[in-house]
């Protein structure tokens, strides 16, 4: 086998199961998940009816490039969200469909990895483990950047040292974060750009969350946008990765697709074509009706707004709860362990949160997610501000 397996650490949520593994919560109390980041809304009709209504084209193999009408729907979507002229986004040669940004992310780097050198591959830390396990099964180092308070849950490019530039091959951003929900200004993407070009790797900016934000008069900024405001047309050494499962709540469908520099499309559509990650024809066809609307992703990300109002106030008394940019996630200092306070927690209030040291690693500056906990505001409304009323009752409890 691959020796190279060794070296994945224990996946988040088997450390999670783990930790609760003994623990048994109130009988009386209805199990609430807020741990992993699955949307719960109701899919919309519009994307059930074209699976529907295309499940007999099942007879029939996909090709690995996609349907026309399916990159067409994504280039007309990436242009309309991040207001890029009508024709700059070209849908034969910069648009390729995946089977969900995990999928995708994985892949992407065991293509774009040469191994030959010593690879480094740049991420935030806390992160999408993904980022991590591509890295070190394609042979790459992880390079980690810490994102805390004190530096605005931002990477820090400067603070790279020039020769881990000089072996860095790819640069992994994420914009809304996971988990802190930060949304990277323009500025830290065009700095970004500045760095790939001079030391030649290639950005890929994981933009799954896009397009749920908490300020309708401020969208996340995306990376192809920011090039484009730059001067650099055809998105050089750039690669965005977008999915439906959050912008549709659609996780089951997994549907996605990457975007950028022609020359990186061309090359990891070889490698999927020999990897296997055609899209079925249905997954396809129910995708274009969802990338061609945006009326249902308005909707559902009031939805999540609404939550946010309704539970940073139950709250804000017992935790250090801040409004993210973005993304459906509170990430919290628990003013402690954020293992006992999460196996506590479920022992008393039948609640599942993540530890913020699983969504980590550990450098000289110790575990950036160490003290917090990931809450993922999946549930509906109503069982969000129950969760959010035992959490606080849990606090005062344990504070009294």
């Amino acid at each position: 086998m691959n020796p190279r397996l060794e070296r994945l650490h224990e996946y988040p949520f088997e450390r999670l199961a783990r930790l609760t593994a003994a623990v048994r919560p109130p009988s009386g109390l209805t199990p609430i998940a807020m741990s992993i980041g699955e949307p719960r809304h109701a899919p919309p009709g519009i994307v059930l009816d074209a699976l529907r209504a295309s499940l007999h084209r099942l007879d029939t193999y996909p090709t690995t490039i996609g349907l026309p009408q399916l990159r067409a729907a994504c280039a007309a979507w990436v242009q309309r969200r991040f207001r890029l002229p009508e024709g700059s986004v070209d849908p034969a040669t910069q648009v390729l469909p995946v089977n969900g940004t995990r999928e995708a992310l994985f892949a992407f780097v065991q293509a774009a990895i040469d191994d030959r050198r010593d690879p480094i591959v740049a991420m935030p830390n806390p992160f999408y483990q993904i980022y991590e396990g591509a890295a070190l099964l394609a042979g790459a180092r992880p390079c980690l950047l810490d994102t805390r308070a004190a530096n605005g849950y931002l990477p820090d490019l400067e603070a790279v040292p020039e020769h881990i530039w000089r072996d860095c091959q790819v640069l992994f951003l994420c914009s809304p974060g996971n988990p802190t929900g930060k949304v990277l200004p323009r500025e830290l993407l065009l700095r970004a750009l500045e760095l790939a070009e001079q030391h030649d790797f290639i950005i890929a900016a994981d933009e799954c969350y896009t397009d749920i934000y908490l300020d309708e008069r401020a969208p996340p900024p995306g990376l192809l946008e920011v090039c484009r405001a730059s001067g650099r047309d055809r998105f050089e050494r750039c690669i965005v990765f977008h999915s439906l499962s959050k912008r549709s709540s659609v996780p089951g469908l997994r549907s996605g697709f990457v975007c950028g520099d022609p020359r990186i499309v061309a090359r990891f559509l070889l490698y999927r074509t020999y990897h296997g990650g055609a899209m079925p024809v249905p997954t396809q066809l129910a995708s274009v009706a969802a990338w061609e609307d945006d009326a249902h992703a308005a909707l559902n990300r009031r939805l999540y707004q609404d939550k946010f109002e309704r539970v940073l106030p139950i709250l804000a008394p017992v935790l250090p709860v801040e409004k993210p940019d973005g993304a459906f996630y509170l990430w919290t200092d628990v003013r402690g362990d954020d293992e006992r306070f999460t196996r506590e927690l479920f022992a008393a209030q039948a609640i599942t949160v993540l530890p913020g040291s699983y969504l980590a690693r550990a450098g000289a500056a110790g575990n950036p997610g160490a003290g917090r906990v990931r809450i993922s505001l999946v549930p509906t409304a109503e069982t969000c501000v129950e969760a959010a009323q035992r959490i606080r009752d849990f606090i005062q409890r344990d504070r009294a």
